[in-house]
C-alpha cells in the first residue's frame, strides 16, 4: 500500500504539471544531480557505510504485506496455556516446531530450560530495545535525507541565481533562467515530503507495532510460566487489541464454540 500511495502522489502532481503547463519544463538533469546525489553525498559524511547499508533492506520493508495479527496472537497464546496447564511446561517444546515466529521459540526454549522469570523478561527487554536501536538507524537516516534534500534543492537554485545574473547581456532569458534555478527547490521539496520523509515515518510505524507486539508476547510468556489460568490469560492478552479487533476475536470463539 505505501507503494501505490507514493505512485498516486507522483501520478497526482504529474498530472497538475500537465493541466497547467509543460511537463518538460520541470525537467533538469543538473537539477536533479545536485539535489539527489548531493544530499547522498552528504548523507554519507553525516553516516557509516555499514548502516547506509541497511537501505536497501529498509526500502524492502514497504513491500512487505505481512500484518502483525494480534487477534492470532492472543490465540496462539490460548492454546499454548491450556497444553502447558494440561501436560506442563516441557510438553511447550513439541509445539515449538508449529510457530514461526523465532521471538516466541526463544522465549518458551528459556521457560522449558528453567530459566527465572526476572531473567527471561530481562533477556527479552534488552532483545526489544536493540530491535529499536537497529531499527532506528535506518529510519534516521531516511529523516536526514529528507531534511538534506530541500536544502540541496535551495543550494542549486542559488548556483542558478548566480549564473544567471552573472550574465544579464539577454534580458529575455531572465525569466527562463529563473525556471530552471527554481527546479532544484522543487526538486528538494518533491523528493523530501513525498519519498524520503514518509518512507521514515513508516519505518518508525513498523517498529513501533513490532515492539508492541512483543511486548505482547512477553506477558503472555511470563503468564504461561507462572500458571495463570488460561482464561485469565486470553482476557489479558485481549487488552492489547483494538476494541474491532477485540469483538470480533469474541464473536468467531463463540461461533466456534
Amino acid at each position: 500500500f505505501p507503494l501505490i500511495a507514493m505512485f498516486l502522489g507522483v501520478t497526482l502532481i504529474i498530472v497538475s504539471i500537465t493541466l497547467e503547463g509543460n511537463l518538460q519544463n520541470f525537467w533538469s538533469l543538473s537539477s536533479l544531480v545536485v539535489t539527489i546525489v548531493g544530499s547522498l553525498c552528504a548523507l554519507a559524511v553525516s553516516y557509516p557505510l555499514e548502516d547506509l547499508k541497511t537501505i536497501p533492506k529498509a526500502l524492502k520493508k514497504l513491500t512487505d504485506n505481512t500484518e502483525h495479527n494480534l487477534a492470532d496472537l492472543v490465540d496462539t497464546f490460548s492454546n499454548l496455556s491450556r497444553k502447558a496447564r494440561k501436560d506442563g511446561l516441557l510438553a511447550l517444546e513439541d509445539q515449538l516446531s508449529e510457530v514461526n515466529d523465532e521471538f516466541i521459540v526463544r522465549c518458551f526454549q528459556m521457560i522449558i530450560d528453567g530459566i527465572e522469570p526476572e531473567v527471561i523478561e530481562d533477556v527479552m527487554n534488552i532483545e526489544i530495545e536493540t530491535t529499536k536501536s537497529r531499527h532506528r538507524v535506518a529510519q534516521n537516516i531516511f529523516q536526514t535525507w529528507g531534511e538534506l534534500a530541500p536544502a540541496f534543492g535551495m543550494l542549486g537554485t542559488l548556483i542558478g541565481l548566480i549564473v544567471m545574473l552573472s550574465d544579464l547581456n539577454d534580458a529575455a532569458a531572465i525569466g527562463t533562467g529563473m525556471a530552471v534555478a527554481l527546479i532544484t527547490t522543487f526538486y528538494g521539496s518533491f523528493f523530501a515530503n513525498l519519498i524520503l520523509i514518509p518512507i521514515a515515518t513508516n519505518l518508525k510505524l513498523q517498529t513501533q507495532m513490532e515492539v508492541f507486539r512483543r511486548e505482547m508476547i512477553v506477558e503472555g510468556i511470563l503468564e504461561i510460566q507462572s500458571g495463570t489460568n488460561p482464561r485469565i490469560i486470553e482476557e489479558k492478552l485481549l487488552t492489547y487489541l483494538h476494541p474491532r479487533e477485540r469483538k470480533m476475536y469474541l464473536e468467531t470463539k463463540e461461533n466456534e464454540g
